[in-house]
């Protein structure tokens, strides 16, 4: 099964691979070697890398290692192909402009027969590829282009509502874990996957951290990955599929919603 990453942080973090355990997961110590990507919001625009290459050795994730990219909210995906070939168009994560910010989207599972229990009412969001996460993004951007067409940015709990509802929607098709942003925050759906070979998939599906990051406080090293600030007061969020280091990671709980916003969970009370 795919393996999903997400960072939200206080202020902007210096991101970047180190490959030896997070990007390793794409084709070395597990089989998620059909391509992988990453998007790095900046405001409402985002920059986004994905290429076919195993993220174990893949030449971009030497560059991003090199050339830190600092942002407040990064979206990762490493793919283990399931359905659609193995091409660019079906890689993740996904993104598309939406009210004038662009949103990011990245999913893993099997989600069956979806555009039947689901028709896309028209073809302002199609898929480019053929993976039902994409049509599973398309079909939230549908659902979220009323709210956001309307004058003013919608609140929270209308984002949340909407997302939740969709989720609902997508729990009984098969398995699925997602994150999404819109930029400003970042939302984490938990549903199940395999915990190891050859087994039903069952919770969680996605763990998460808070960390401060403090020049001088002292963090068990992430497998894989460096988040680096010289910004006083840093605090820094991070969900993936798998915990990245032996510290007590949250597992969310089957169907859980969590948000985040600068590198915080917002209390359940905020979401109606």
């Amino acid at each position: 099964m795919c393996e999903l990453f997400a960072m939200s942080s206080r202020y902007p973090a210096d991101i970047s691979f180190s490959l030896e355990c997070f990007a390793r997961h794409g084709g070395f110590t597990a089989p998620h070697k059909d391509g992988w990507g990453i998007a790095f919001h900046d405001g409402h625009d985002t920059q986004i890398f994905r290429e076919l290459t195993p993220a174990a050795n893949s030449p971009t994730v030497n560059f991003i290692r090199s050339n830190a990219f600092s942002s407040k909210i990064a979206i990762s995906h490493i793919r283990l192909a399931t359905r659609g070939e193995v091409s660019l168009r079906n890689t993740q994560p996904f993104q598309r402009p939406l009210c004038g910010r662009v949103h990011v989207f990245a999913h893993n599972g099997d989600l069956l027969d979806l555009e039947a229990h689901f028709p896309l009412r028209d073809c302002h969001f199609s898929p480019i590829g053929n993976t039902a996460s994409e049509y599973a993004f398309c079909l939230l951007l549908q659902r979220l282009q009323a709210l956001w067409a309307q004058p003013g940015t919608p609140d929270l709990r209308q984002r949340y509502t909407c997302i939740a509802e969709f989720a609902r929607d997508l729990r009984p098709l098969g398995t699925a874990n997602f994150i999404y942003s819109d930029g400003e925050y970042v939302f984490l759906h938990d549903h199940k996957r395999s915990q190891s070979a050859n087994e039903a998939p069952r919770p969680p599906g996605l763990y998460w951290l808070c960390r401060s990051c403090e020049a001088k406080s002292k963090h068990l090293p992430i497998n894989g990955l460096i988040l680096s600030s010289k910004a006083p007061g840093q605090k820094a969020f991070m969900a993936a599929s798998v915990p990245l280091t032996k510290e007590n990671w949250v597992a969310l709980a089957e169907g859980e919603i969590v948000v985040c916003k600068n590198g915080q969970v917002l209390p359940r009370e905020a979401l109606g």
